[in-house]
């Protein structure tokens, strides 16, 4: 643990110039955000003469009727325009808040609302809880209206909303309170954590973390799931009897299996997992129940079981806290340079001893376009994880030696063409725009994919006789 101490020392050295270069790095992060909002605008553009088009590409030709198209192409217009403009809007808003000074003023507004309470600005963490609700709220003024133009104007126009005005403020409330009920006292002890340890926080935090989202995972199906979904126990009949005989020849520990009630607020379709290694659970939408043959939905779920079983979800956690790892280890040149924090407009009494919420807020926003190189290295593996899932739904009847399944990558192939038609997913896609924005293979992608997969097992199989 010394030898990692001494080399992130080394690297603080190198990030020197961080407190001694009179670098303008307000104008670096406004660059760089316009630059990646200008990017994905680019890509929108390049991906937006896709929905002229006429008719599908050939492999869906017989899947898609000329209505059914039609829509699709007019969804997908609509949400690239909808799109674009909330892009653009969010980025003027949020450079205007950078440029004109605004999270200092809510540093100043936060410790001035703590003085009426008595404290001073000793309570650095207390004061940066406050400054987190205050932006929040600043960045909530912008998301609600853009968020009830999607739900009430974008999906309903298609069809796909069912959310009530008065759900949606339910939803609305409940996520604010679990933000401040969860939010806080994590922000707390995230922020504790930084003074406790000193310039040795970085594993500590890691550790922090990593226990952290272990105890989501615990937390989010059986305490805030239910606060929005109803999960009912999956009822006896071929789908209950098929998946949980998938799980026992594959030794996946299910422990329950559930439907939720997804069409309560869309009639989107999914399914996925989730739980603890010894302790595993299923979740299938009840649109998908509905929109699909249980032997097409079990086809869904023995490609959801395929990423258990290559232990998907294990690295990209892993993956996870490398990159939690590099952030840290980089942030705190960052927090010992005043003039990093002068930089963004907040008085001299405050940046001599940057409050750590302050400095690290200000760090994630200079991180922007490594974030965005990040994301789709990402994507690339996330695609990579995608075609493995594939190919064990292709090769379960080779895996456990069954026969009813020797179909399985033709029922998932027709799940995955039900699950476009249904939700209206678009089906030409730019290529730029897809290793962006996708972690998941285009659906035509995928078939052709899938139908190598057959034709290498027809010629090895050949080959056999």
């Amino acid at each position: 643990m010394d030898l990692l101490h001494i080399q992130l020392a080394a690297l603080q050295h190198q990030l020197s110039f961080v407190a001694t270069e009179p670098i303008d790095w307000k104008f670096y992060a406004q660059a760089c955000s316009w630059a990646m909002t200008l990017f994905e605008s680019y890509l929108l553009l390049r991906q937006y003469p896709l929905y002229s088009k006429t008719a599908p590409p050939p492999a869906l030709a017989a899947h898609f009727d000329e209505t059914t198209f039609r829509n699709s192409q007019l969804y997908g217009k609509d949400k690239a325009q909808f799109s674009l403009v909330a892009g653009l809007l969010k980025q003027a808003v949020d450079s205007a808040m950078l440029q004109y000074g605004l999270y200092a003023w809510a540093w100043g507004v936060s410790g001035r609302l703590m003085g009426r309470f008595g404290y001073g600005t000793e309570y650095e963490i207390t004061q940066s809880l406050a400054f987190a609700g205050i932006l929040f709220m600043v960045s909530s003024a912008v998301s609600i209206p853009l968020s009830v133009y999607q739900t009430f104007v974008l999906e309903e126009k298609h069809g796909f909303n069912k959310t009530s005005p008065s759900l949606f403020v339910t939803d609305l409330v409940k996520n604010w309170v679990l933000t401040s009920v969860i939010g806080g006292p994590f922000l707390a002890v995230f922020l504790y954590v930084f003074k406790w340890a000193g310039d040795r926080f970085v594993l500590w935090l890691m550790a922090f973390l990593l226990a952290f989202q272990i105890i989501m995972v615990v937390l989010y199906p059986t305490v805030i799931q239910p606060l929005f979904n109803k999960l009912s126990p999956l009822p006896d009949g071929d789908l209950r009897s098929r998946t949980e005989a998938l799980a026992r020849k594959l030794k996946f520990p299910l422990t329950h299996l559930y439907e939720i009630d997804g069409s309560k607020r869309s009639s989107h379709s999914n399914a996925y997992f989730f739980g603890l290694p010894w302790s595993k659970h299923i979740v299938i939408f009840d649109t998908l129940i509905k929109e699909s043959k249980p032997d097409e939905v079990e086809a869904v779920l023995a490609h959801e079981l395929g990423h258990w079983y290559h232990m998907h979800p294990t690295k990209l956690l892993c993956i996870s806290q490398l990159h939690i790892f590099s952030i840290l280890a980089l942030f705190p040149a960052f927090l010992h340079a005043p003039q990093f924090v002068r930089a963004f407009d907040f008085p001299m009494t405050v940046a001599a001893h940057p409050p750590t919420m302050v400095a690290f807020f200000m760090f994630l926003m200079i991180l922007t376009p490594i974030e965005a190189f990040i994301g789709i290295m990402l994507n690339i593996v996330s695609r990579r994880f995608e075609w493995e899932a594939d190919r064990f739904a292709f090769e379960l009847e080779d895996r456990l030696g069954v026969s009813e399944m020797h179909d399985m990558g033709d029922r998932l192939g027709r799940a995955l063409i039900t699950l476009h038609v249904k939700n209206l997913s678009t089906v030409w896609v730019d290529w730029l725009y897809s290793a962006y924005h996708h972690s998941h293979p285009t659906l035509v992608e995928r078939l052709k994919a899938l139908e190598g997969f057959k034709t290498k097992r027809a010629s090895e199989e050949k080959k056999e006789q």
